[in-house]
């Protein structure tokens, strides 16, 4: 296995780290994307802690490749804030439609490269599913009836026998907005495709904890990871 450290949109006021984690071994093309929006900074700790353990080999991935971008939105995390414009409605709608922003436009291309079938978006929300059906916090965002979907479900299941909290657990939400990463590389790469949103009311590092279990169940599923 071998982590390399590459640059994201280089020598531009965008540039960001990703990682490419290679097995050497035939099998699918992972990729986790992370801090998309500045303010939500459990989830991007997750993303930066699991590029983390397989550079100091805590991980290893059995075959295939897994792309890990922790912190796209270097600006807007500095800021604290979501990001203006917000960047998870500037990727592309249709093969036509060019990216609406710089770091849009080279995520969607780093994508486009490396074609993964499996997509992970990492994110955070206000207000916990379990609670209020309009929120999106701790739930897996899919479209109905994708490949995914099911994955999600099951996904799911699992994750909730762990959860003791009732309210922590996680829901399974339909969605589809133009202009979002997971729409973008679902609709025009045809990858499996997944938003992963936590509640910021829970404590961080649960948070954090939550998001690195569903991207290990995910991998596991992919069959990259025992």
């Amino acid at each position: 296995m071998s982590v390399r450290q590459h640059t994201l949109a280089p020598n531009t006021a965008f540039a960001t780290p990703y990682y490419v984690i290679n097995s050497h071994r035939s099998g699918p093309v992972f990729m986790i994307v992370s801090g998309i929006h500045g303010n939500e900074p459990a989830s991007i700790a997750a993303a930066q802690a699991l590029a983390g353990k397989f550079q100091r080999s805590e991980l290893t991935l059995g075959r295939g490749k897994l792309i890990i971008v922790p912190l796209v939105n270097q600006r807007a995390y500095r800021r604290k804030s979501r990001g203006v414009p917000d960047l998870n409605r500037t990727f592309p709608h249709t093969a036509k439609y060019r990216a609406g922003h710089p770091l849009s436009d080279a995520l969607f291309a780093l994508a486009k490269r490396h074609r993964p079938v499996w997509y992970l978006d990492l994110h955070e929300a206000n207000g916990l599913s379990q609670h209020n059906p309009r929120r999106v916090g701790q739930t897996l965002m899919v479209s109905r009836g994708t490949r995914a979907a099911s994955a999600a479900r099951r996904i799911i299941s699992i994750m909730n026998r762990s959860v003791s909290v009732p309210s922590y657990r996680f829901n399974i939400k339909h969605r589809e907005r133009a202009g979002t990463s997971r729409m973008a590389v679902q609709q025009l790469l045809g990858a499996k495709a997944v938003t992963v949103e936590t509640c910021w009311s829970l404590d961080f590092a649960l948070r954090v904890k939550y998001q690195q279990r569903i991207v290990r169940h995910f991998l596991k599923a992919a069959g990259m990871m025992n």
